[in-house]
């Protein structure tokens, strides 16, 4: 991601986006489009903590997936019936050229037909196999350490990294998926979001709270 953006992007008010994400996927349909590809892309955010937990536990506003930056024309490639708009400050840019791809790192995929956005795609910063905390740049995994699978195969971000990147803005809905999630952490997984927290976040309310 650079540090320009380029012009053209546009900002559409909260109500319209809400209304553009009505029919957000679920993960088994992303999933079943990306059976197979090489890239090791993951389901993340609230929808990865319901997969952690095996049920649903609220309504989700979109459906949000990570892949390696360079994994992601792998991914783009498993649907050519839609179009890419790059996300960055606020703003979209539809139809994402290579400019507006290399000053971003979310790309929403959109119908065309019905200008429905599907999922959210974060094209993550990385060295080969490895994954780079866009919150801390030290903080590197190779990415068989941070994705789990459901029984029925759909990869996901291990829930302490989802919750890590969750206590930045601790929104209602993050402070109540905490509280849900962290019963469900064994110690192990617990200690090493206290690690992190303190890391990325020193002093954040949650580390008094495990």
């Amino acid at each position: 991601m650079s540090d320009r953006l380029p012009p053209g992007g546009i900002v559409l008010d909260a109500d319209e986006l809400d209304a553009r994400w009505a029919d957000a996927w679920r993960p088994e349909q992303v999933a079943e489009r990306l059976n197979g590809v090489s890239a090791p892309w993951c389901v993340v955010a609230g929808w990865a903590l319901d997969l952690f937990r095996g049920g649903q536990s609220r309504p989700h506003g979109d459906l949000e997936i990570a892949v390696p930056a360079e994994g992601f024309a792998e991914v783009r490639d498993r649907f050519p019936e839609y179009v890419c708009d790059a996300v960055g400050s606020g703003q979209i840019w539809a139809k994402a050229g290579a400019e507006a791809l290399a000053a971003t790192r979310q790309t929403w995929l959109r119908d065309p037909a019905s200008g429905q956005f599907l999922f959210d795609v974060f094209r993550e910063r990385h060295e080969g196999g490895t994954w780079i905390c866009r919150r801390d740049e030290s903080l590197r995994l190779p990415y068989n350490a941070i994705i789990e699978h459901t029984a029925d195969g759909i990869p996901y971000l291990v829930p302490e990294l989802v919750l890590l990147f969750k206590a930045k803005e601790t929104r209602p809905k993050d402070q109540a998926d905490f509280d849900g999630i962290v019963p469900l952490l064994s110690q192990a997984r617990r200690d090493t979001l206290s690690g992190w927290l303190a890391r990325v976040h020193p002093g954040h309310p949650w580390l008094a709270r495990q």
